[in-house]
């Protein structure tokens, strides 16, 4: 599979898997959604908005013509007022799926330099491993709140890549 098409297909899973959690995280309450449940960012909301941002972050640099660089990172145990929040995710979600649609493999010819602020410098990087990590990360904190889900007493559905509905289903 070419770097484009892998982004491709892991701009659609991102947005199925979010649209996923999202409808089952929608069972429960605010006060649920913000309690405590010990997880690295605390909260499902808290979870979720690091989520956001970072996708945020990385579409700057990705796409700086598409997404403005996120003003402030989201502290450990931020809440989010929910319906805002959950029109934010789907807006970054179409934002996400229309950067990899316009991708081509030459996009990937070039690598990506920007200033890291966790390592206190410029870094620069392979396109398509920087991509990798992007989806990567999304994958890593979604099952985050999948188990928070799940702790709580939801259950989403499937998360398996190989069951995502094909497009235009």
């Amino acid at each position: 599979m070419s770097d484009a098409a892998y982004a491709r297909r892991m701009a659609r899973y991102n947005r199925w898997q979010n649209d996923n959690l999202l409808q089952a995280a929608g069972c429960l309450s605010a006060e649920e959604r913000r309690r405590d449940r010990g997880a690295f960012f605390g909260s499902i909301e808290a979870t979720f908005a690091h989520l956001l941002w970072a996708d945020r972050m990385w579409m700057s640099r990705f796409a700086p013509d598409l997404v403005e660089r996120p003003a402030s990172r989201p502290e450990r145990g931020a809440t989010v007022e929910w319906e805002r929040f959950v029109a934010e995710r789907r807006a970054c979600d179409e934002t996400i799926l229309s950067w990899a649609d316009a991708l081509t493999e030459d996009a990937f010819a070039e690598p990506l330099t920007w200033f890291s602020g966790i390592q206190g410098r410029q870094v620069s990087r392979s396109r398509a491993f920087v991509v990798t990590h992007f989806f990567n990360h999304q994958t890593h904190h979604r099952g985050q709140v999948h188990a928070l889900l799940t702790a709580a007493g939801v259950t989403p559905g499937d998360t398996d890549l190989m069951l995502m509905p094909e497009e235009g289903r």
